[in-house]
């Protein structure tokens, strides 16, 4: 039996990684290239076979032949040698021929019995469009053949004109006496349907509902209104879709919706000359509030980020962001994964989480609630590679010199002093605190003590902004480095360049900068980087915006700038 599930698993993980590594190979796409690997659909054919219900999908939209040529590393051909080696199958003689455009996997149904008493088994379902069927049906029928000289117990089954074939292998008398609770194992079931497609599955209940989805199709994926809404934003050349019935989903992974904004979600997968624009609309019921007026450039606030910035975020009016429907997808997320908010801080944002704590203050009330212009935050990485230096400029207003004052006021509570400086010829106010230091006299036994100015904080104003920064290397850099900023940076103009205007403003990562300080902030991305490896050796930044006017979608795009040498 162990061997016989094995396959099953084998076969939907070996496809998940197809689909995995055949994204991931899209770094070596160059300009010249996209013709050849155009999807010659806009959305996936197989969604017909997949149930209204089913919590997730996902298709590449393209032969991964097509991709072969863009590799360097034979990824893809170590994968296809890997995938069929356990079952004798040779993927240029028995696939190859007859593969075509498509290939889409499903979880159907979150337990194929419904008996909550024998535990949860997913119904999983693989299709893959053919474009020769008699040589996929004998495809079918070899790779059965070679199952039942392995010793599976074979069964074919004619259900509504198509031919299914499976493994039905009872579980053992011995087993059931040991496990009353023990399912029948059907490890696979495959079948030929009509002209186009090849389905596999883990068991011939998903085949039998696959084709009743056909034949009714008010049961399938694309009679669902909510699919068909989500479909509709897809971008035109997309090369690999996704779509998550988002309360399902949290339902299959075992969460708790504690807010529930959105129903569904909908990614698709595009090459860019510079790299992979992974696009992305969550569908509401509710009309989308966004959170200010859609910007048609970059804001002049960046003009005050040295290029040596490792994270920038950009944009306008923070002062309506917790009234937003991006905060609510925030909320969404991090109080269904997290429990709430200020623990996903406290995670993945620990930087801004220590300077909350240390002043004593709350971003939102204390200074998102008077930031009603143009902003920009960056952190810019410490040489120390584990503490970084922040800068904050935030276009000025009446507002923001009451911010400032309210500020200035909590630092005096926090036993700060407010002092002037000069750096650089320009006026500087920093908030500043006094601390003791003790060294050995080499006059008399004893000991003396020094008094000495530790600085907290600084802003000044230059032009038309506002710019507060954590340490005075950081204000000198900016005050020195004025034809040095990321908005005159060519890889920041290439990532932004990717993405749609108008927009509610970036967050720009500068991965080789801010590599070190995410793993120590996030010690699982170092996981994620061992099984992405040749993706995450090319990824040189990305960029995420939010845009679009769909009033019932909050549409937004993460564009991954990659190394072509």
């Amino acid at each position: 039996m162990n061997r016989q599930r094995s396959f099953i698993g084998f076969i939907v993980a070996g496809a998940i990684a197809l689909l995995v590594i055949a994204i991931a190979s899209f770094y070596w796409f160059f300009a010249k290239n996209p013709a050849n690997v155009t999807a010659s659909t806009g959305q996936p054919n197989a969604a017909i076979f997949v149930s209204k219900l089913s919590p997730v999908m996902l298709s590449l939209l393209t032969n991964p032949d097509r991709l072969q040529a863009l590799e360097r590393e034979g990824e893809l051909s170590k994968l296809k040698t890997s995938l069929f080696a356990k079952s004798g199958i040779d993927y240029k003689e028995d696939v190859q021929p007859w593969l075509g455009d498509e290939i889409t996997l499903a979880i159907t149904t979150l337990d194929i019995d419904r008996d909550r008493e024998n535990g949860q088994q997913p119904g999983y379902l693989l299709a893959l469009a053919t474009k020769q069927p008699e040589k996929s049906r004998e495809f079918v029928e070899f790779l059965f053949s070679k199952r039942a000289l392995g010793g599976a117990n074979l069964a074919v089954e004619q259900y509504k004109g198509v031919k299914l074939i499976y493994d039905n292998q009872e579980v053992s008398t011995e087993n059931k006496i040991q496990n009353p609770k023990s399912k029948i194992q059907n490890s696979l079931a495959g079948a030929v349907v009509g002209e186009g497609f090849v389905l596999f599955a883990n068991d011939p209940k998903v085949l039998r509902d696959a084709i009743n989805n056909v034949q009714a199709p008010d049961l399938n994926l694309t009679s669902s209104p909510e699919y068909q809404k989500a479909t509709k934003q897809l971008p035109k050349g997309g090369l690999a879709v996704a779509f998550l019935n988002l309360p399902i989903v949290a339902k299959w992974q075992g969460l708790e919706l504690a807010e529930q904004t959105y129903n569904s979600e909908i990614i698709s997968l595009v090459l860019n000359p510079k790299g992979l624009l992974a696009e992305t609309s969550f569908l509401t019921s509710s009309e989308i509030v966004s959170p200010s007026s859609p910007l048609s450039k970059p804001v002049g606030a960046l003009q005050y980020v040295p290029a040596s910035a490792g994270l920038a975020i950009s944009g306008s009016n923070l002062s309506n962001l917790g009234n937003s429907d991006l905060a609510k997808l925030w909320r969404q997320a991090t109080a269904t994964i997290y429990g709430s908010e200020e623990d996903v801080v406290s995670r993945l944002a620990k930087p801004l989480a220590d300077v909350q704590k240390r002043w004593g203050i709350n971003f939102p009330e204390d200074i998102f609630s008077w930031v009603q212009g143009e902003y920009a935050i960056a952190l810019l990485p410490g040489k120390e590679q584990t503490t970084p230096h922040w800068i904050f400029a935030v276009e000025k207003s009446e507002s923001v010199e009451k911010g400032i004052a309210r500020l200035d006021a909590i630092a005096s509570s926090n036993g700060l002093s407010i002092n002037p400086l000069t750096l650089s010829k320009q006026k500087i106010s920093a908030w500043t605190e006094l601390t003791t230091a003790t060294k050995k006299s080499d006059v008399k036994e004893g000991t003396s003590f020094s008094i000495e100015t530790k600085v907290r904080g600084l802003h000044t104003t230059l032009g038309n902004y506002e710019i507060f920064t954590s340490d005075l290397e950081t204000m000198d850099e900016i005050l020195t480095a004025k034809d040095n900023s990321l908005i005159d940076n060519p890889n920041f103009k290439d990532s932004i360049a990717a993405i749609p205007l108008p927009n509610q403003g970036y967050i720009y990562l500068d991965w080789t900068k801010s590599q070190n300080l995410l793993e120590g902030q996030v010690p699982i991305l170092k996981l994620v980087e061992v099984l992405g490896k040749p993706f995450f050796n090319s990824l040189r930044s990305l960029t995420v915006s939010s845009y679009g006017t769909d009033t019932g979608a909050l549409k937004g795009g993460v564009f991954f700038q990659l190394n072509n040498s």
